[in-house]
């Protein structure tokens, strides 16, 4: 009988316990992996803020229709520069309260709301954001050019402090993981004992005794692990499918599930720590 057979045999005849150790890990990735989501698309909407070339020019409540007109006819013949956007007050206030219930923002007249020019920068562009700020705040009637840097700078602190975190939670995920599945093959082993000794007395191994335990500790850390991404799967779906485009639209970036080399990876960290903990959970129990 192969090493697979018995553990499957052993399996199948403790499949509560197992089924309960599954859970287990499942509950403790999901944990990881909501985390790691969270991780993944705030460094891609950093991302996507840092690669935009896109600028929001606020002009002086005293501009001049020749002035605005002046700076954007002088936008639109600068090289690299792909499309420029005229936004009045009255548009910057349709587009911000649009059909929203907040009585605040509803009551506030056009003139709160500063007028803009939006200029977006061609994908080819050797024109650099920076550059053309530089430029355009040096004007009398620009009050303001916002790059939206800052923002991503922001993004990118809040995004560091999000890994560590995760790192941490790693560290608590993974121990808790190796705990349950140690705990679980050592009441698989209490339950087998009879068995076990009759191997040890006809001349097995430790290590043939083992092996069925280890392949067991591998399933249950993978399977487990499994689990989890399609759990956290079905919430995203969940969530995505009540995500708003609008905001999809403002923020210029869309949610996305884990990458599925980091969904693979996460499969074979668990078989691995799953392998790991049954081996040396049996190490100190199982004597020659």
């Amino acid at each position: 009988m192969t090493n697979v057979d018995r553990a499957w045999r052993g399996t199948r005849n403790d499949w509560r316990l197992h089924l309960l150790g599954v859970f287990s890990v499942a509950v403790a990735f999901v944990c990881l992996l909501a985390a790691l989501l969270v991780v993944v698309n705030v460094d891609g909407v950093r991302e996507r803020w840092s690669q935009t070339g896109r600028a929001s020019v606020y002009l002086e409540d005293g501009a001049t229709e020749e002035q605005v007109a002046a700076i954007e006819g002088a936008l639109r013949r600068t090289a690299g520069v792909g499309r420029v956007r005229r936004v009045s007050s009255e548009d910057a206030r349709h587009e911000i309260v649009g059909e929203g219930s907040d009585e605040v923002l509803a009551s506030l007249p056009s003139e709160a709301f500063p007028a803009s020019l939006e200029v977006e920068l061609g994908d080819d562009s050797a024109l650099t954001l920076d550059k053309l700020a530089a430029q355009l705040s040096s004007l009398p009637a620009v009050d303001e050019v916002e790059t939206y840097r800052s923002w991503s700078d922001r993004l990118g602190r809040v995004l560091n402090g999000g890994v560590s975190a995760a790192a941490l939670l790693a560290l608590v995920v993974l121990a808790a993981v190796a705990s349950v599945v140690s705990s679980t093959i050592r009441l698989t082993l209490e339950r087998r004992r009879i068995e076990v000794e009759i191997l040890k007395l006809v001349g097995a191994t430790d290590a043939y005794v083992r092996r069925p335990f280890v392949l067991e500790g591998a399933a249950q850390g993978g399977i487990g692990a499994a689990a989890a991404l399609l759990l956290l799967g079905a919430l995203y779906a969940i969530m995505r499918s009540h995500f708003d485009g609008a905001l999809g639209t403002l923020l210029g970036y869309s949610p996305r599930f884990l990458p599925w080399t980091v969904s693979l990876g996460i499969i074979v960290v668990g078989a691995l720590l799953g392998a790991a903990a049954a081996y040396l959970s049996l190490r100190r129990l199982l004597t020659s």
